[in-house]
């Protein structure tokens, strides 16, 4: 199976430093199904390929197995598929990470490229192709193949050579290819379970939320597997929910900017983080943990021995990461901290088994017909003993001078909630889920609109 990628950029051999590998060398590559091959047919200024020759092992693929002697013949060895996207991910890592350490402008720079797959199944015909790749902006060219050149009454093949052409930066090139070739395939040669989603999302991060097919996408890449798909699905859409032209950090600074004159975000953490201590929690899980704010405070203090920080965004989890990362910490503190992409309104049995939950500044991001599920995942299924919930007091609003009449302290919230409705809103669910809630205001308390921020802490009845 050959995969090649051919760049016009000028010099066209910095392929080489994008793809970490050498345009004079010939480079071989274990894999647990074959081995990889990398080189260059070509390496001038003016145009420079990089070619990938899968080579699969037929028998190894069924070595150890009980099978018939039919499946020691497959098409595996000689077309695209998740072997060639499992190649993609180990041989091409730096890359499809978008990182260059030699040229770190150019891995994020468009650049003309020209990539040609030899064979590839298209289940679905050269209309499928075309609805999956040409939405991503690229010129394509496909030549199908007859069944039989000596029989051409047989028909047509499902197998096409396939060019995609398009000015991209290599790593969304990469992403796409890793994505959309077991869809095409409509395959995949090993087990696909939860794992599989959080591969799906990171490589789709920035484009398949907007994808026309996307459910299709999703479907095929997770083997029509319809709690993988319902789950993944559920995070598209909440992620695509999310304001698309407020990364994470200007969120913050937007709100911050608003709060700024009384320091509210950092009022607020050492509220939480009070809170946590009296309630006696160890182990804490942040949903909704964005930059991880919170987490930075926790990961430093000894007193709490496990930290989960919970983001629907991936952007934001890698943001949280990259922060977390500059403390320079003993490896034996990192050992405390996890950071997992999940959606907050669906079910996820890795938020189950901790002492608190903190919800800081999150559920005024939902929409209300979503927050029912959100209090059921939460409460009903995760069931910490303690949860912490912040929110803003919209009667405050009126004391923020650079914050327009009726306008709420963000864009991207849905809504914000007064003293009353919040306590109402926090009441019932602690009825209905068998909590007890107490009510602490956060920031500096004006006589007649309360505090900027109210906390709620609910504490489970046993």
């Amino acid at each position: 199976m050959l995969l090649t990628i051919t760049t016009t950029h000028f010099p066209a051999t910095e392929l080489g430093y994008l793809l970490h590998k050498h345009p004079d060398r010939c480079q071989s590559f274990p894999l647990s199904f074959g081995k990889a091959h990398v080189f260059y047919p070509e390496a001038s200024t003016q145009q420079c390929t990089a070619a990938l020759l899968l080579d699969v092992d037929s028998v190894k693929l069924v070595r150890g197995r009980s099978v018939r002697l039919e499946q020691y013949v497959s098409d595996r060895p000689y077309v695209a598929s998740s072997f060639l996207s499992v190649a993609i991910a180990q041989v091409f890592s730096t890359a499809l990470g978008g990182r260059c350490k030699d040229l770190p402008e150019l891995a994020k720079t468009p650049i003309p490229l020209v990539a040609k797959l030899s064979v590839l199944p298209c289940r679905g015909g050269e209309e499928f192709l075309r609805q999956l790749f040409e939405p991503l902006g690229y010129n394509v060219s496909a030549e199908g193949h007859t069944l039989d050149d000596q029989f051409p009454d047989w028909g047509q093949s499902r197998y096409f050579t396939v060019e995609l052409q398009q000015i991209i930066t290599l790593s969304d090139l990469l992403s796409h290819l890793y994505v959309l070739i077991p869809v095409l395939d409509d395959e995949k040669h090993y087990w696909v379970g939860d794992e599989e989603i959080e591969k799906l999302l990171r490589h789709g991060e920035g484009w398949l939320t907007k994808h026309p097919a996307r459910e299709q996408i999703t479907k095929r890449y997770l083997k029509r597997q319809q709690r993988l798909t319902r789950l993944a699905l559920a995070q598209l859409v909440e992620s695509d929910n999310l304001d698309p032209d407020s990364t994470e950090e200007n969120h913050d600074q937007e709100e911050a900017a608003v709060e700024k004159p009384i320091s509210l975000n950092q009022q607020r953490l050492d509220a939480v983080i009070t809170a946590l201590k009296q309630s006696n929690a160890k182990r804490v899980i942040d949903l909704g943990c964005g930059q991880g704010n919170l987490l930075k405070i926790i990961l430093k203090d000894s007193f709490f021995t496990q930290i989960t920080g919970v983001d629907v965004s991936y952007r934001a989890i890698e943001i949280a990461q990259e922060r977390l990362d500059r403390l320079h910490l003993p490896r034996n503190q990192w050992e405390r901290i996890q950071l997992i992409q999940s959606a907050l309104t669906y079910q996820d049995k890795r938020f189950s088994g901790y002492d608190a939950a903190t919800v800081i500044e999150v559920i005024e991001h939902l929409d209300l017909p979503r927050l029912g599920a959100f209090e059921r995942v939460l409460f009903e299924f995760a069931q910490p003993k303690t949860v912490i919930v912040t929110t803003p007091n919209i009667e405050y609003n009126i004391k923020f001078e650079n914050l327009p009449a009726g306008k709420l302290r963000h864009q991207d919230h849905r809504f914000e909630w007064t003293r009353a409705e919040f306590q109402n809103w926090a009441n019932q669910i602690a009825e209905h889920f068998s909590y007890t809630v107490e009510f602490q205001p956060i920031g500096t308390q004006d006589p007649a609109v309360g505090s900027p921020t109210q906390m709620g802490i609910f504490s489970r009845n046993f």
